[in-house]
């Protein structure tokens, strides 16, 4: 398109009041397009079309909205590799990453498809001589999403679908360095037939739309995934309107290795969950507790294995790591990697900005040693390629210092122990924990969320989306005699 993508509001495409321009992360001369921006009157605009639509879409047909949904989730499958290719070329996840992710996006409007139908209530009697009890659930309304920029197809479309699934209509704010993924997405519901207003496309900065969708009485629901301190200001505004919250925030995630491990699935685990998606993931592995016996094969093996990771344009063929998102997050890098060394960690590999042959912001990842759990580097959220090894005597230990941390979201623990395997699941103080598999990497049809300062309110994804996206009924009904 030659004109700026324009924003979609009560089912008319709506040029910004400004624009702006999506760059290429791995190549700053590629201009991915423009984008419209939202001001404050045109996400009032939006925030009325879906208040006006959402009566008739809280009761329409049951398979029709279902048809709707499937529609857009085959659409997005049928075009993964195409939409896969378009969020690594803004976002700079490897040409795989977007595909697979573009495909779970896919698939998540499919499942809540399904979800439709699945939807059930209660009938019970009353302690009361004949009366019936109904417990149901119905739409909560009119339900804010603002999304973040490190999964820019699949948090929206865990957000979206099970949002119109369960009868509500959307405001949606992107993140404004990855607007392409996000448009898509909503051309493609746009096209697939859904009523006007039902879902609005509301792009533009934070502090315009994001800041309208948090003050308007008309909202219901605010669902946000960011930062800490991001989310708190976004919790304080919502219930200060008395809206319906969900936040899903940052994490420090440990990885626990233990002596009887398998080293090669351990090392596996580490690279995966700390380095790949260029570790802008807030389930990454940041920290790796290692006990000592098994500690300095650990770290060997490890950065070998480090030194045969290409890094590169993201579109490349080969590459396993893509670039940083943009110049500010490769600062923040930087910045921990720098703050990594001055509190005494022992650099063991990487962290060096890497040129390449079309310029973007290239990072070697960077492993730390000899790091304690009280270091900033391991209590703050670098959200980059950085990770930091931590010794520990044994297994009691690794699980102390595991849980030694304001975040909560996912745990993981490499073992051949069932008996520690089986404490960890248990003892963990997270919402995911993963035993064997890297602490990245979840399925779109079960719950997603932690505890701690990494979550608040209902979990995301699968049935239990629900708890979110509706409120209970309670009805009373006597019979007439």
């Amino acid at each position: 398109m030659n004109q700026p993508h324009a924003n979609l509001i009560a089912g008319e495409w709506v040029a910004g009041a400004s624009v702006t321009r999506d760059i290429n992360p791995s190549d700053l001369s590629d201009l991915v397009g423009e984008y419209a921006q939202a001001d404050a009157a045109q996400a009032a605009r939006a925030i009325e079309a879906a208040r006006v639509a959402a009566p008739a879409w809280a009761t329409f047909n049951t398979q029709a909205r279902a048809d709707l949904l499937d529609k857009v989730g085959s659409e997005i499958l049928a075009r993964k590799d195409e939409l896969g290719a378009l969020l690594s070329r803004e976002e700079g996840k490897t040409l795989p990453e977007g595909v697979g992710e573009v495909a779970r996006a896919g698939n998540i409007f499919r499942f809540f498809a399904g979800e439709v139908l699945r939807r059930a209530g209660e009938l019970l009697p009353s302690v009361r001589p004949g009366i019936d009890v109904e417990i149901t659930r119905e739409p909560v309304g009119v339900v804010g999403i603002i999304a973040p920029w490190n999964f820019p197809s699949a948090i929206p479309a865990w957000k979206i679908a099970p949002a119109l699934a369960h009868g509500n209509c959307v405001v949606f704010k992107p993140a404004d360095l990855v607007p392409a993924s996000s448009w898509a997405i909503a051309e493609i519901i746009h096209r697939a037939g859904f009523p006007a207003g039902v879902f609005n496309l509301c792009m533009g900065r934070g502090s315009v739309v994001g800041e309208a969708i948090l003050a308007d009485p008309r909202v219901d629901a605010v669902t946000f995934t960011g930062s800490v301190e991001t989310g708190r200001r976004v919790a304080a505004k919502a219930v200060a309107g008395l809206k319906k919250i969900q936040l899903e925030m940052g994490g420090k995630n440990p990885l626990v290795v233990l002596d009887d491990a398998d080293l090669k699935v351990a090392v596996e685990c580490a690279v995966n969950g700390a380095f790949f998606s260029t570790g802008q993931r807030c389930t990454a592995s940041s920290r790796l507790i290692v006990t000592q016996g098994i500690h300095e094969a650990f770290v060997a093996a490890l950065v070998e294995r480090m030194k045969g990771l290409k890094v590169g344009h993201a579109l490349e063929s080969g590459v396993h790591i893509g670039p940083v998102v943009d110049q500010s997050q490769l600062d923040q890098d930087l910045s921990y990697i720098e703050i990594g060394r001055a509190e005494g960690g022992t650099l063991a590999f990487g962290g060096n900005r890497l040129k390449r042959e079309r310029d973007g912001f290239y990072l070697e990842p960077a492993l730390f040693t000899g790091t304690s759990n009280a270091m900033r580097i391991n209590r703050e959220e670098v959200f980059g390629p950085v990770a930091s090894v931590i010794a520990v005597r044994d297994y009691d230990e690794a699980l102390a210092v595991a849980n030694d941390t304001e975040f909560g979201l996912c745990a993981g623990i490499c073992t051949g122990s069932l008996k520690h395997a089986a404490h960890f699941r248990r003892h963990a103080q997270a919402g995911m924990v993963m035993v064997n598999l890297p602490t990245a990497g979840v399925d779109y049809h079960v719950p997603f969320g932690g505890r701690k300062g990494s979550s608040y309110g209902p979990r995301e994804q699968g049935r239990y989306a629900q708890e979110f996206y509706t409120t209970v009924k309670t009805a009373y009904v006597a019979a007439l005699s």
